[in-house]
């Protein structure tokens, strides 16, 4: 019993040290490295920009936290803002803020005013998000909502200039022919730069080229399939995923489909494509296609077409 008493005790006190030494850790680290680390380059698609006015004091800052709803209570962050000397260090211009972090606490205040505290951003240019799933017409139409691009301009380079890129290498003459390939992510662009359609291109193709490893060439191959063709498939499985656990699973089904000895059975049958058509002529998504709809002749329609349509939808 005694024995036990003390095996128990010791066990206790190794648990008090263990947990005493490492929040003494935890305390210091945070303390004195994560609030000036947290100012590190947050990612394009997580930042919200806050414009501090040029002679905003700690009051007017405080406002302007609150109606982007970054704090819930300007009090506190004035009080803090005095306590912690921040008052007057507040450096006028944009600041990028992580939207996913809650600043409501004291450690929130204290990152926070720091970030604001450090040297604005230099350059701020225009972000646009171009979400996955995105067909080439949406994202010309995204880029041009921003007064990005020339659509004629865009659409002129999209299907006349080569691009170097191995997985453009063999890419057929087709409308819309980077379809697919302008990978969906967030960018930053410069307006006043002047970035011309083929440089904003070029900027999507280098990501696609970033994402697109050579583990992709060589499945690809194992599959006995052209980057296109992967690519085409992985579109239209894009499309008819509600969820992504779906997407192996159609996957599958229409790989099995394509290679099927029953003619009658290398039909895809994708509702996707038919969309992917009914976009092109209406610029708008119908949820619901009909029959009348599935008749479409078009080299798209996987409903009258054997094997894949001509490109990626």
């Amino acid at each position: 019993m005694k024995k036990s008493i003390i095996r128990w005790s010791i066990f206790i006190f190794l648990i008090a040290v263990t947990f005493g030494t490492g929040y003494a850790t935890y305390d210091y680290i945070v303390n004195d490295y994560s609030v000036r680390d947290v100012v590190a380059e947050i990612p394009l698609e997580r930042q919200v920009l806050i414009e501090i006015p040029r002679g905003a004091g700690t009051e007017s800052i405080a406002n302007i936290l609150y109606k982007e709803n970054i704090i819930k209570n300007t009090f506190i962050f004035r009080l803090l803002s005095k306590i912690n000397g921040y008052d007057g260090t507040y450096r006028s211009g944009v600041h990028a803020i992580d939207k996913n972090e809650s600043y409501n606490s004291l450690k929130g205040y204290d990152i926070l005013m720091e970030i604001l505290s450090e040297r604005p951003l230099s350059n701020v240019g225009v972000r646009v998000t171009i979400p996955e799933g995105y067909n080439y017409l949406q994202i010309v139409n995204a880029l041009s909502k921003e007064n990005l691009i020339d659509k004629e301009e865009f659409n002129k380079v999209t299907n006349t200039v080569k691009f170097d890129f191995q997985f453009l290498k063999d890419l057929k003459r087709r409308e819309n022919r980077l379809e697919g390939y302008l990978f969906p992510d967030t960018y930053e662009f410069d307006p006043k730069s002047g970035e011309s359609e083929k440089e904003i291109i070029l900027k999507m193709l280098r990501r696609f080229d970033e994402i697109f490893n050579p583990e992709y060439y060589n499945r690809a191959k194992e599959l006995n399939m052209t980057i296109d063709e992967i690519i085409t498939l992985a579109s239209i499985v894009e499309r008819e995923a509600k969820v992504a656990e779906e997407r192996p699973i159609i996957a599958g089904v229409f790989y099995n489909r394509l290679n099927s000895k029953n003619s009658s059975l290398r039909k895809l049958q994708s509702c996707a494509t038919v969309q992917y058509i009914l976009y092109k002529k209406e610029g708008k998504i119908k949820e619901v296609i009909t029959i009348e709809d599935e008749d479409i002749d078009d080299p798209y329609n996987t409903y009258m077409y054997e094997g894949l349509p001509p490109g990626p939808i």
